[in-house]
């Protein structure tokens, strides 16, 4: 082997093979040692492994001494999202810079505050000189989370101040990264889209009156034209994906990453590293690709009885991707509903509708309600299922036109604003390393001699 190597090679796969026989470990030694694999319980439940402030999810309540599932509930600062989203929307307001406002500083804007705090994201909302040229148009990655995180690493070197851990430098770091999200992840979509799509090539500059989500189908789109209610939906979609727990995958990392004292850049390319897995921001890429290999399965759609026997499929490991999951039901902390989903369900008929695609939103409908049922007829299973937030935000990432590749990048727009409050919220008070244990499991071995060994 020479240079940079691109192949699994015969060599490979037995080292492969000799990692695998001398790394297993006999799974009942998690119990024997009380060990919360994925620093969750039995039952699911998260390990406490912090305090928070900043947002609150309840899925269980006590009711005479017993915790039983309930509703699900999301707070961002205290606030209902439910009542937070109502206000925006019912006022006819983008929602997305006043929730940021709200989860970086702890309250509600005023209308002076949220006037002045806008202007300060839109001045922020552009890249170095040459940046898109000398970074993103060079070896533009088929994968846009890669981008986003080389992208992210590569603007340290054109901060005078990277270091500087202080909270006043870093908010003002973590609102950068805010303002230019939306470029970095649409740029490296149209680099991807020309070099290695050879599809014509598309760089609008954001227009500073508009919100963040309607410069995002501005930059996205050939002719930047787009609806009022496109714009609302993606605006909504956002704020609903923008904060859920100091517990999630890429928040824990954005708190762990953080508490070692390293730099903003470093803790928000680790959260993106986080985002990018498939069993965390890349779900809703699963939902749509599920749902269009069961409109190509399914002779009629409206039919309930095709449907269950699909999911029925799905579960045996008979269809899809043969992993045995419904992708977009169920979700590790909520069991009877999704707050985010309820909220987004609302908008997803209307913009269905204008698109032309109601026999689709039907069909998701129905498997919405269908899937619960199979799954607890097919499974054991310890608490209720329901549909979460990625089992329609695909679908409206589709109506929309946004490409595949924008999906998880769309996550991490919203998302690193939570990344941001929770990184500042380590800052301001906790000094101290997150170093949880592991038990080594493996006896002491003799050491040979290499000429004695086999």
């Amino acid at each position: 082997m020479s240079g940079f190597n691109t192949k699994v090679t015969p060599e490979l796969e037995a080292l492969t093979r000799i990692c695998e026989e001398n790394s297993k470990m006999d799974v009942s030694l998690y119990a024997k040692y009380d060990v919360k694999r994925g620093l969750r319980d039995v039952n699911g439940k998260g390990v406490l492994a912090g305090l928070t402030q900043i947002s609150n999810i309840v899925s269980k309540k006590e009711i005479n001494g017993e915790t039983v599932p309930c509703e699900g509930e999301l707070y961002y600062r205290g606030i209902d999202i439910h009542k937070l989203t109502q206000g925006f929307l019912g006022e006819k307001r983008f929602g997305f810079e006043e929730a940021t406002y709200l989860l970086l500083f702890g309250k509600l804007p005023n209308q002076k505050e949220l006037k002045e705090f806008i202007g300060i994201l839109s001045a922020q909302r552009s890249l170095p000189r040459n940046f898109v040229r000398d970074v993103i148009m060079k070896a533009p990655s088929r994968d846009m989370m890669n981008t986003l995180s080389r992208s992210v690493l590569t603007l340290y070197s054109y901060d005078s101040d990277p270091e500087n851990i202080t909270l006043p430098n870093v908010l003002r770091q973590c609102i950068n990264l805010i303002s230019v999200f939306p470029l970095l992840s649409v740029y490296g979509y149209q680099a991807h889209r020309h070099y290695n799509l050879g599809k014509s090539l598309y760089i609008h500059h954001p227009a500073k009156n508009l919100s963040t989500a309607e410069n995002i189908l501005l930059m996205l789109r050939p002719d930047k034209k787009y609806t009022p209610l496109e714009a609302t939906i993606l605006d909504l979609a956002l704020v609903l994906h923008m904060e859920h727990g100091g517990g999630n995958n890429s928040t824990f990392t954005t708190h762990v990453v953080s508490s070692s004292g390293t730099d903003t850049y470093s803790a928000i390319a680790a959260a993106l590293g986080s985002l990018k897995g498939p069993k965390h921001g890349g779900a809703n890429i699963k939902v749509v690709s599920m749902f269009q290999d069961m409109k190509k399965n399914l002779k009629d759609w409206t039919d309930e009885d095709q449907i269950r026997e699909y999911l029925i499929k799905l579960l045996h490991k008979e269809a899809f991707d043969r992993r045995g999951l419904i992708y977009g039901m169920g979700h590790a902390v909520y069991s009877i509903s999704d707050p985010r989903a309820q909220i987004f369900k609302k908008f997803v008929k209307r913009l269905a509708e204008e698109k032309g695609r109601t026999k689709d939103y039907e069909l998701y409908s129905k498997v919405e309600r269908l899937a619960p049922e199979v799954i607890a007829q097919e499974r054991r299973i310890y608490k209720g299922v329901s549909a979460n937030v990625d089992f329609y935000s695909g679908f409206v990432y589709s109506m929309l036109g946004l490409p595949l590749e924008l999906y998880t990048p769309m996550f991490a727009i919203a998302r690193i604003v939570g990344w941001s409050a929770h990184r500042m919220e380590e800052l301001i008070n906790t000094d101290k390393i997150i170093r949880p244990a592991y038990k080594n499991v493996l006896d002491e071995q003799t050491y040979l001699p290499l000429s004695e060994r086999p």
